[in-house]
């Protein structure tokens, strides 16, 4: 009886390892697909997340989001007398809300032809869209920016981000009227680069303008999208969109702060945007340039404003301006840049080469018009 007793126990412990020994084995089969498994939800998770980020944006800043159009006006055919248009407004840009009752930041560009009647398109996410006629425009001189106001009191504004502390490689959005007819368009992207600068050309004016300091971003800025926000991933503007490089994948936004500044200038005079103003248009000579044609570098005067302080100083088109207040006028140091730092009613030296000879003119400083 022992003898068999202990065979049975002997046999129960065979059983035994020879079960934990095939369990281990599948074990040992499983676990790398486990591994597999937890690694492809752990992107999943990732995935879901970063898509969740660029959703809760876009449902948080698009009531926000306006689209700018122009009210088409008749026009004459000499064959069937005044034609009314296919469509009442045509698409041209973007701005967003920046304040309850009725304020909208855009692109001066966008807001530039004279005379003509702009509204302001607001589609708050599946809701009726509103067709605001803009009553009032104030263009800043200086940056691509203008401050339209609408008959409204109940806009949702953005909240506003801070520029000065982005990092190249941050996650962007920008949101805009792509095209001028594609409404609240989304397209992601990166700080490419900070610092740029570039000289789009003023449709309205046909003259490059110099823009320092902006944000580069990979994120596709297309045409209509100008004037809307660029956003970080809390949802935060950061941007105003406002040029496209002709190479791809390259776009440029205005830094937010700098509208910030304009903002609290427009709140304190009462309304108004108030910047110095020389009075002329020009290019800039780069020093290689002026060494290849034997002249100084500086800024070329393509334009003297009648009445500016400019021609009240004596300076005439075809001059280089070389110097402004005592500073010299490099590709690091223009004359856009010196003025944004002057106010109206400073006097100022300015100095030209002229038919080989140097002059020196003392003019003082208007106010720009914000027309």
């Amino acid at each position: 009886m022992k003898v068999k007793r202990i065979s049975l126990i002997l046999i129960v412990i065979a059983l035994w390892i020879v079960s934990a020994i095939a369990v281990g084995r599948i074990i040992g089969q499983k676990l790398p697909e486990t591994r597999n498994e937890k690694e492809q939800i752990k992107q999943t998770q990732k995935l879901i997340e970063e898509e969740s980020v660029v959703i809760d944006v876009v449902e948080k800043v698009s009531p926000s989001v306006v689209s700018i159009a122009v009210e088409n006006r008749p026009f004459f055919n000499p064959f069937f007398g005044l034609q009314q248009p296919k469509e009442k407004q045509s698409g041209i840009g973007t701005g967003f809300v920046v304040s309850k009752d009725g304020l909208i930041l855009t692109n001066k560009h966008v807001v530039s032809e004279k005379g003509a009647t702009y509204i302001a398109i607001i589609r708050e996410n599946s809701g009726p869209e509103k067709k605001l006629t803009i009553k009032e425009i104030n263009r800043d001189p200086f940056n691509d920016l203008a401050l339209v106001r609408v008959d409204a009191g109940d806009l949702k504004p953005v909240e506003i981000g801070d520029s000065d502390n982005l990092k190249v490689g941050q996650k962007v959005i920008a949101i805009g009227n792509a095209l001028g007819q594609f409404e609240n368009t989304v397209t992601t992207g990166v700080v490419s680069g900070l610092g740029r600068g570039v000289s789009p050309v003023d449709p309205a004016t046909g003259v490059a303008e110099r823009l320092e300091d902006l944000i580069q971003t990979d994120a596709a800025i297309n045409p209509g999208n100008s004037g809307g926000p660029l956003v970080n991933s809390a949802g935060q503007v950061i941007g105003i969109n406002t040029a496209v490089a002709s190479a791809e994948n390259i776009g440029f936004a205005i830094k937010v702060n700098i509208a910030k500044q304009l903002m609290e200038d427009f709140t304190k005079s009462g309304g108004k945007i108030s910047r110095p103003f020389l009075g002329i248009r020009y290019t800039h000579i780069s020093r290689d340039t002026a060494l290849l044609n034997e002249v100084p570098e500086g800024e070329l005067v393509r334009e003297v404003v009648a009445g500016s302080a400019a021609e009240r100083a004596g300076v005439k088109v075809g001059d280089i301006v070389t110097q402004f207040d005592g500073q010299k006028l490099t590709d690091d140091n223009s004359l856009n840049k010196i003025i944004r730092n002057k106010k109206v009613g400073d006097s100022v030296k300015i100095r030209v080469y002229r038919d080989g000879q140097t002059l020196d003119f003392t003019a003082t400083l208007g106010e720009a018009s914000g027309e």
